[in-house]
């Protein structure tokens, strides 16, 4: 279910601000995806369901929630550590925007009303802490800044932001190095959120 939670929606949306790393022989290991602007995903959103979620495959990898007046509990009993990821709360999330990145804990509106740019990158353990990274967040940033005021009237406003997952925040010290910074509130919620100007 994840990479129609998390990547799947700015491939179709928004290719032109996703760049994949291969390894020279075709197969990908890594990517930078991500919108210049959160309140266009939003806009744009509903077409991401219907082609996306909406196709014969969507349906199967994420059947429609059953109920989309209330959000479920993230977490449910039993699992590993008496609790996992509730499936029910993970599909609502897919096919509902808001509680997918514009709602959450206190603190969150205002951080994607102030950087309305984000980003999500994962590269494989073998092609970490060789500079691709960076050089995939600059080519990022630069599409984001290229956009600006442009035809489809996209707006960063104050720049990109991005959540680290809590049992990853080591990769703190390497965004805090390619310009972020940590931004209060994700704590609340277990995870670190860090904002760039632009």
């Amino acid at each position: 279910m994840a990479p129609y939670l998390w990547t799947l929606q700015f491939t179709h949306l928004f290719p032109e601000h996703c760049f994949v790393l291969d390894d020279g022989s075709g197969r990908a290991v890594g990517y930078v995806i991500g919108t210049p602007d959160v309140f266009a995903l939003e806009e744009m959103y509903p077409r991401y369901v219907e082609e996306v979620l909406g196709s014969e495959q969507g349906r199967r990898d994420v059947p429609p929630p059953e109920q989309m007046e209330r959000l479920e509990e993230w977490w449910v009993g039993g699992g590993e550590g008496g609790k996992r990821v509730n499936e029910r709360c993970l599909a609502q999330t897919a096919y509902n925007v808001k509680w997918l990145v514009l709602e959450g804990v206190e603190g969150k509106r205002e951080l994607v009303e102030g950087w309305r740019g984000m980003l999500h990158i994962d590269l494989l353990e073998g092609w970490q802490r060789r500079g691709f990274g960076r050089e995939m967040i600059r080519r990022f940033v630069e599409g984001v800044e290229g956009v600006k005021g442009g035809e489809k009237g996209y707006d960063y406003g104050r720049g990109i932001q991005l959540g680290v997952a809590g049992e990853n925040k080591g990769v703190v010290r390497f965004y805090e190095g390619v310009g972020f910074r940590v931004y209060p509130g994700g704590e609340k919620e277990g995870n670190v959120w860090m904002v760039r100007d632009l």
